[in-house]
């Protein structure tokens, strides 16, 4: 995890990452949100669950926007987005899925959609996650608008010498 205020490497990208927004519409306080973490930020990953294709607009209209449909996304959205995808940026092969099923062992179900990859952004679950396991580095943005358990978050991804993420409370 990186610290506040840390150095970034000259050639490092910055991705904004986030999943399960679960709106209708990108309302003030969303924009408000987006427009203030992602505004350094070179691409935006949404690892599924927009719920209207709206949302996905608002996000392209601030940055590339690279994401995957979830379960919850209508078929306008499955049509635009494929379920999981491969992007290679800075030399790094990094997976896209929303995932599915239980959020119990949701990790490993979804290293198995992947082969060879530096790392893996997912959803579903809302509960964050910034980890390596194993040579794979697993990232969950959880949901900045829908939680559980957790207070709404979102993440950023460095993408410089080794990928690193951080989780941001909203």
């Amino acid at each position: 995890m990186l610290n506040e205020g840390k150095f970034l490497e000259k050639d490092m990208m910055k991705i904004g990452v986030i999943s399960d927004t679960h709106l209708r519409e990108p309302g003030p306080d969303f924009k408000k949100i987006i427009e203030f973490h992602f505004k350094e930020v070179d691409k935006i990953f949404h690892a599924g669950d927009f719920v209207d294709r709206s949302i996905a607009d608002y996000l392209s209209s601030q940055k590339e926007l690279i994401a995957v449909c979830g379960n919850m996304d209508s078929r306008d959205i499955g049509k635009a987005f494929p379920e999981k995808r491969v992007v290679e940026l800075q030399g790094f092969k990094i997976g896209l899925i929303h995932g599915g099923g239980s959020p119990f062992g949701i990790e490993s179900r979804i290293r198995k959609e992947f082969e060879e990859v530096d790392a893996i952004v997912y959803g579903h679950t809302h509960t964050p996650a910034n980890h390596q396991v194993k040579n794979i580095y697993l990232f969950n943005p959880g949901s900045p608008t829908r939680t559980f358990i957790h207070k709404p978050t979102l993440g950023i991804l460095y993408l410089g010498e080794k990928i690193e993420g951080e989780i941001i409370q909203i």
